[in-house]
């Protein structure tokens, strides 16, 4: 699966909802799983590999989670946490969220779970969340730390090769 970059429009939509679980989601699932292993990353939500619809899988070192239709039921406290993103490279933005969260999905067998989640956990899980309703880090950046990320987005393969930058 290719991860897509920003600019590309797939990132800035809002991701449907999955109405019945099949087999393809569960292998696009898997194959997200690998992808996000393969990238080194911790978290990765389907519009980033071009699916439109809201799938997430997470593992910050302590098991896969493979979720669909997460959605945030609840937030308590803060936290600022450094994030970066498989869509942006390079690219590292403090990020403000809830440091406790509980989270509504389904898992791959169509299950209903619930998850408590925590510090590290809690900010990748709203991270990947926000992918889903095509929000993403540098929304959260300052208007000089968008200047900085400029050059940096100069970088990114195949965006100098059209001349013009995303639109931030």
């Amino acid at each position: 699966m290719k991860i897509r970059l920003l600019g590309e429009p797939v990132l800035r939509k809002k991701s449907k909802p999955v109405k019945h679980i099949t087999a393809a989601h569960r292998d696009i699932l898997s194959k997200m799983a690998r992808t996000l292993y393969a990238s080194s990353g911790i978290g990765l939500a389907a519009p980033q590999v071009g699916i439109n619809e809201a799938m997430i899988v997470v593992d910050i070192g302590s098991g896969l989670y493979k979720l669909i239709n997460p959605i945030i039921v609840e937030k308590v406290g803060s936290q600022v946490m450094e994030e970066g993103c498989l869509s942006l490279p390079k690219v590292c933005i403090k990020v403000k969220r809830a440091r406790k969260i509980l989270v509504k999905a389904q898992d791959e067998d169509a299950k209903h779970i619930r998850i408590e989640a925590e510090d590290l956990l809690a900010c990748v899980l709203q991270h990947e969340i926000d992918h889903l309703k095509g929000k993403l880090i540098i929304d959260y950046a300052s208007f000089w730390d968008k200047l900085k990320i400029r050059n940096k987005i100069k970088k990114f393969k195949g965006k100098e090769r059209h001349g013009k930058l995303p639109k931030l």
